[in-house]
């Protein structure tokens, strides 16, 4: 299989990021208190974000594969981080120490086979594994909804 490119353009107005990814266009923006507009999630919630669309999207895939009957799954994913790695204090890294996925999955299938999906999807899912290659503590909780 060939190898799979992302690509964004995105064009900064002060603390706000206008991005185009495939035709959508995404804002990134900062709240009113840090200088920004408002106007979308800051970085770090736009990253969280991602790691649930991931999940979601690899999840459904793999569903298929192991026959698996997923009728939906709702996400609720704590983020902790220091922000004085960001502020430029040295000493603290500036990403997040751990991150907690609690996931909610409509299904008629068991406990059993909840957590079967859950280890895969988390195995597969390129944003989980590249914060767990990060040394970020991950809490995956995934249950019958």
């Amino acid at each position: 299989m060939a190898k799979k490119i992302e690509r964004i353009t995105a064009t900064s107005k002060g603390m706000q990021t206008i991005i185009n990814s495939k035709g959508h266009e995404i804002i990134i923006d900062e709240p009113l208190q840090m200088g920004g507009k408002d106007e979308g999630a800051n970085p770090l919630g736009a990253f969280i974000a991602s790691l649930a669309g991931c999940e979601n999207a690899i999840a459904n895939m793999v569903a298929k594969e192991i026959d698996f009957d997923l009728q939906g799954i709702a996400f609720d994913i704590r983020a902790e981080m220091n922000p004085e790695g960001m502020m430029g204090n040295k000493n603290v890294r500036p990403y997040f120490q751990s991150v907690t996925i609690n996931a909610r999955v409509k299904t008629s299938e068991s406990e059993e086979r909840i957590i079967e999906l859950q280890q895969i999807v988390d195995s597969r899912c390129p944003i989980y594994t590249t914060l767990k290659a990060a040394d970020v503590e991950m809490t995956p909780i995934w249950t019958k909804e």
